[in-house]
């Protein structure tokens, strides 16, 4: 069986370029379908055609008839019927058995389906929609190519395998079967008048003679139930056939045949259910998802939509200096109607990007942007665009005078609504009250302002976990890594203590942090109150466990270097090259001798002789302990005892050189950059060169790297892993605790202190919102991006969010008793990556219970178990009203 889908649908001979117009397409719907939502919006008053379809008979020869045992076709012809309407209707015949369908124009169609997919609303309230969920379900087109060819009396119909997928051919064969039942068609357009007129007759005769082939036409089916009874193959399907919408008669001239060019891309790109309306994926042009997830949202957000497909432009204010001169508000206008028109293929929003950059510079060029920021841009925007008051009264706040809030805020929110009125103001606009509170005279300021969305903290994301490897010195000296959760925002001393529980500190000992970078200490941590803010995931840091008593006495800072040999251009050069964790400890030196006494008593427990001690040596580093100075005399030779630190066969051996000669000490500077003055040994050191911290600078012989594990003293994590496998642990927070984090009391920062009337000074009052008045739609940012002098961070903590019944009854300061506080979330702008890059989507509600991901040109369904992610960052609600 061949499979037409890459068939002829782009097949140029077939398809002559001719213009669609949009008032000429005509749509195939069940008529019980049709009926019922035509009470909502009610059709001119038309009379109607009615035909009824009957079996075909075969013709073309026994050679068709040979072709249709292979690759049988649909084929029937309609024959007009005197029958009205009317008369049907008063007979209660119409849509009775099921197989009644109409052809409708483009534009009460739309009206239509737009009815249909708001169909539990308006039972809700009333309606007398009683469709089935079959019929309603998947309102979704099926898509056919089929002939039409007038004969004396009827039009002869075919619907062939070989200009249709496999399953497209085989819905058709279930749905227009004429032999089981009577299968009538009423014309409610005009449109099928034009095969029976001279003119069109005669292009019709010409067509033929020149292509001896019947006229393709493509036949869009909508809201019939035979898509529910096979939801099994509904992906199957969606991938098998071109979607797209387009029309089913065109009465112009040589525009008989259908135009399927732009119909043979996959609808939106992507397997979705074609033709659904507002399933219109946006191209991204370079960098714009940050404002095609935004324009999604507000392009499902459902007053905005029929605002703006109806007669908005006669709102637009061009004489307001606040606004754009309605340039921003028609480009919208623009970009939402090719979003919602029937069939659209993904749209290139390029003069709304025009637009945007010229009015809003920030965002022009492709770099990322926040979609919140675009967000908040283009309310405020449209808002002005669409002011209703053309000349805005001058208003003066008043002191509440201790009158009761309920008097202040209608106060304000009159004085509001006198200088700006517009569908956003009426869909989008709140009002919460805002108390400070001066903490020397008491004084209370109470004042209420509107709001267009919410911005939520994250209260869970003050949390870090860090991880810092701990060095204690001694006989036994131990190397231990250890994980601690310390505030996110917190200071340096929050991080000693953690640390201090963790490596169970004693009373008598301290920790000294310090940030190693390429083997060397860069800087010590050492000021308290610096925020860990200033310590970055990739930092690797060490805490120095030393004693107390012993801060007299000078740190000596140890840092190790090697000789490191490599070719270039073919020839053998050697430097010095850093390695290992530098060590440290307190000691009174003051010759040479007594630094490489200090040295080789610390490194004495990473002493090797041989292969086999150096793995018995090898200890685990999880195991918090290694090997002791015992362990290494335990497992020596016989008669190989310690000389000095060093093995007494390797001392033998080195008779004929000085053994100092095996480690070279060098001063150096704080940061061991700076190779000074070798330190001889037995000569005593210079009062200068003893401070509070003594930098000594360590080279190694290739032979002393044979005698010690260095690997030991070599492994540092950094402060948190995040490479491809690391994950942070998932923290998770409600959305009404970010809610209660938005609203609890909270002095104000020092740069945003507050003039108290009472004090007349500036103070650092309290201040605490309430929720007064809330929108019929609520916007919510998440504050996932935190910025500070030093960073920029993105926030990665789970959100749960209501998706049904977000309550927010418990959070208002005042309820007038009339309006419902219960909202129900219709659409996700998502943010993917991290602060340097990252990607935004929009997951949108197109009614019942389907959800669809609209990913720039993509659009795909998802299932409701995938909308809570960590990506989530600005959700938009609509309210539920109260049955």
């Amino acid at each position: 069986m061949d499979n037409p889908s890459e068939d002829s649908s782009d097949s140029p001979q077939q398809q002559p370029e001719s213009p669609v117009n949009d008032d000429q397409r005509v749509y195939f719907v069940p008529y019980r379908w049709w009926k019922e939502a035509q009470e909502s919006a009610p059709s001119d008053g038309k009379s109607a055609t009615l035909y009824a379809a009957a079996p075909a008979p075969s013709y073309g020869g026994p050679m068709k008839i040979i072709n249709n045992i292979f690759s049988p076709d649909v084929a029937f012809n309609l024959r007009r019927e005197e029958e009205s309407l009317s008369q049907s209707q008063e007979n209660g015949e119409v849509g009775v058995s099921g197989r009644d369908y109409a052809l409708v124009p483009g534009d009460i169609w739309l009206q239509a389906l737009k009815w249909h997919s708001n169909s539990k609303a308006a039972a809700k309230n009333g309606k007398s929609f009683s469709a089935t969920d079959e019929d309603i379900a998947d309102v979704y087109p099926l898509q056919l190519r089929l002939s039409v060819l007038r004969e004396t009396s009827s039009l002869g119909v075919r619907i062939s395998k070989k200009d249709n997928t496999v399953e497209c051919f085989r819905r058709a064969c279930r749905i227009f079967s004429v032999d089981t039942e009577p299968l009538r068609i009423w014309d409610l357009s005009g449109r099928t008048a034009l095969f029976f007129s001279d003119e069109n007759n005669k292009i019709l005769k010409d067509s033929q003679k020149q292509s001896e082939q019947d006229m393709l036409l493509e036949l869009q089916v909508y809201g019939l139930s035979d898509s529910v009874k096979n939801k099994a193959k509904k992906d199957e399907m969606s991938m098998q056939y071109p979607n797209g919408s387009s029309f089913l008669m065109n009465g112009t001239g040589s525009g008989i045949t259908s135009n399927l060019t732009r119909s043979s891309s996959s609808f939106s790109g992507g397997p979705c259910e074609a033709g659904t309306l507002g399933l219109t994926g946006l191209q991204n042009l370079g960098n714009t998802c940050f404002m095609n997830s935004a324009l999604q949202c507000l392009a499902h957000t459902p007053k905005l939509v029929d605002y703006f497909l109806g007669d908005y432009k006669r709102e637009i204010n061009h004489d307001n200096p606040l606004g754009m001169n309605g340039e921003i508000a028609s480009a919208f206008g623009d970009l939402l109607k090719k979003l919602w028109a029937p069939g659209a293929t993904p749209v290139a929003p390029r003069t709304f990007k025009l637009k945007l950059a010229h009015f809003a510079p920030q965002f022009s060029g492709f770099n990322q942007h926040d979609s919140q920021e675009l967000l908040a841009f283009l309310l405020d925007g449209l808002h002005e665009d669409l002011n209703r008051v053309k000349n805005k009264p001058y208003v003066e706040a008043k002191d509440g005078d201790d009158r009761p809030d309920e008097e202040i805020a209608d106060e304000y929110w009159n004085n509001h609504l006198a200088r700006n009125d517009s569908i956003i103001v009426d869909v989008c606009q709140g009002q919460y009250r805002s108390t400070l509170v001066c903490p020397v005279c008491k004084k209370v300021s109470i004042m209420f302002d509107p709001f267009m969305y919410l911005s939520l903290p994250l209260p869970s994301t003050s949390m870090r976990s860090m991880t810092v490897t701990v060095i204690k010195n001694g006989s036994d000296i131990q190397i231990s890594d250890f994980t601690i959760t310390v505030p996110k925002d917190g200071k340096l001393e929050d991080l000693i203590r953690a640390l201090s529980t963790a490596c169970s500190l004693d009373a008598d000992e301290t920790l000294l942090v310090a940030e190693i970078y390429n083997n060397r200490i860069i800087r010590y941590l050492e000021e308290p109150a610096d925020s860990l803010s200033l310590i970055r995931d990739g930092d690797r840091l060490v805490a120095y466990q030393l004693h107390k008593g012993t801060e007299e006495a000078p740190l000596v800072v140890f840092t190790h270097q090697q000789i490191d040999e490599h070719y270039i251009y073919g020839k053998l050069t050697s430097n010095m090259k850093t390695f290992g964790i530098p060590l440290a400890a307190h000691s009174r030196v003051l010759t040479g001798s007594d630094i490489r006494s200090l040295y080789l008593q610390i490194l004495t427990p990473f002493l090797v002789h041989n292969t086999a001690q150096a793995d018995n040596l090898n200890c685990d580093r999880s195991a918090t302990e290694v090997c002791t100075d015992s362990e290494v005399s335990t497992d020596m030779e016989p008669g190989n005892s310690i000389v000095n630190g060093i093995p007494e066969s390797i001392a033998e051996e080195d008779t004929a050189e000085p053994l100092d000669m095996e480690f070279q000490f060098y001063l150096s500077d704080d940061k061991a950059t700076f190779k000074g003055s070798e330190i001889v040994m037995n000569e005593r050191l210079q009062s200068t060169d003893i401070s509070g911290r003594l930098n000594i600078l360590v080279s190694w012989s290739p032979k002393m790297l044979e005698q010690y594990n260095t690997g030991l003293f070599s492994s540092l994590p950094e402060v948190f892993k995040s490479g491809f496998f690391a994950k942070r642990p998932q923290e998770s927070v409600s959305l009404y605790k970010c809610l209660e984090a938005f609203l609890k009391e909270e002095p104000l920062g020092p740069e945003d202190m507050w003039y108290c009337p009472a004090c007349k000074q500036h103070r650092q009052a309290t201040k605490k919102l309430d929720l007064w008045r809330l929108p019929e739609i609520l916007v919510i940012h998440l504050k996932r991006f935190s910025y500070n002098r030093f960073l920029k961070n993105k926030l990665e903590t789970y959100v749960d969010f209501p998706t049904h019944d977000l309550d927010l009854s418990s959070y208002l300061a005042y309820k007038d008793g009339k309006s419902s506080y219960r909202y129900m979330l219709y659409a996700i702008s998502n943010h993917y990556g991290s602060m340097g890059g990252g990607h935004y989507t929009a997951f949108v509600h197109q009614g019942a219970d389907r959800w669809y991901d609209f990913d720039d040109s993509h659009v795909y369904p998802i299932s409701q178990d995938k909308l809570k992610t960590s990506a989530a960052y600005v959700l938009f609600y609509r309210r539920v009203e109260e049955i």
